[in-house]
């Protein structure tokens, strides 16, 4: 069965938005091998992955000004330490074209990246992806922060089994590059659970089309009992497993994953309207999986 490694959208160019959406994108996120396989399986205790930190000191009512003026527009992301922790999935090398997104994490061995399930394995009666590698900050053609092997894939046995919208979270691990590994050269985001359903958040992502990543910022809500949804214009294929990153903390440049653009009908079937699996308990036991099979 071939994998699905895109959400079903074909449509949609970015648009520009005002400068009040560039500072408020810039308050939350800083805008602008051979795979060896690893399958969840049963739950381990938590760890702590909380992160400190507010979206600045917006008043309220500046901040509903914004959202309500510019707020689910997207536009075209800038270069920055931030979204440096963003970056494409690639077949093989830069040459064999990008198909999803992913983000790094932080994790104790620094090698951990986010993305959507459906990106990685092709769930119900699919395989694996192999020969992937990960390009954070893919700019025009440029890999200006190296190529890294992915190394390791890990989604629940549910989604193999099922392919159950609701467990559409991979997590994958990568390489060294340089002697290094991706965390201590990019830092990384921290993962979020139980942080409840309506969230303002910035999601950057990487349309298969396009050679730089698009941003938009916009409040969350509950779009089932294990959903999540937020209305962002122009985020087609190839943006499947994009960050939805929120307490964003200016002085440490980093903020929290609470959610990736999968899920229901594997992320939307409009390019204006994305969706994720709620990050809760399942998530978190899927990244104890991911960081404990490298010790």
């Amino acid at each position: 069965m071939a994998q699905r490694h895109t959400r079903r959208r074909s449509r949609g160019p970015w648009l520009r938005a005002a400068s009040a959406a560039g500072l408020l994108c810039a308050v939350l996120a800083g805008c602008g091998g051979t795979s060896h396989v690893v399958v969840s399986g049963s739950a381990a205790s938590p760890v702590a992955v909380g992160v400190s930190g507010s979206p600045g000191n917006w008043s309220k009512d500046r901040l509903e000004r914004a959202l309500s003026e510019h707020g689910g527009t997207s536009r075209q992301a800038r270069a920055t330490p931030s979204n440096a922790r963003v970056g494409a999935l690639f077949h093989q090398d830069a040459d064999g074209g990008h198909f999803c997104t992913a983000s790094v994490v932080h994790s104790p061995h620094k090698n951990v990246l986010l993305t959507a399930a459906h990106c990685v394995h092709g769930g119900q009666g699919g395989s694996y992806a192999s020969d992937l590698v990960f390009i954070p900050d893919y700019r025009d053609g440029t890999t200006p922060q190296g190529q890294w092997p992915v190394t390791s894939i890990v989604v629940d046995q549910r989604w193999i089994a099922s392919s159950d919208p609701d467990l559409d979270v991979a997590f994958v691990t990568v390489g060294q590059v340089g002697g290094k590994n991706i965390e201590d050269v990019l830092g990384a985001n921290t993962l979020g659970v139980d942080k409840g359903f309506t969230n303002v958040v910035q999601i950057t992502g990487y349309p298969s089309t396009a050679s730089a990543p698009i941003s938009c910022f916009n409040r969350t809500e509950q779009q089932s009992q294990y959903q999540t949804k937020i209305a962002c214009t122009g985020f087609p294929g190839g943006t499947s497993g994009s960050p939805w990153l929120t307490s964003f903390d200016p002085t440490t440049r980093t903020g929290t994953v609470i959610g990736v653009i999968g899920g229901y009908e594997q992320g939307g079937d409009s390019p204006d309207v994305s969706y994720s699996p709620y990050f809760d308990a399942d998530v978190q036991s899927l990244y104890n999986q991911a960081v404990d099979q490298d010790d």
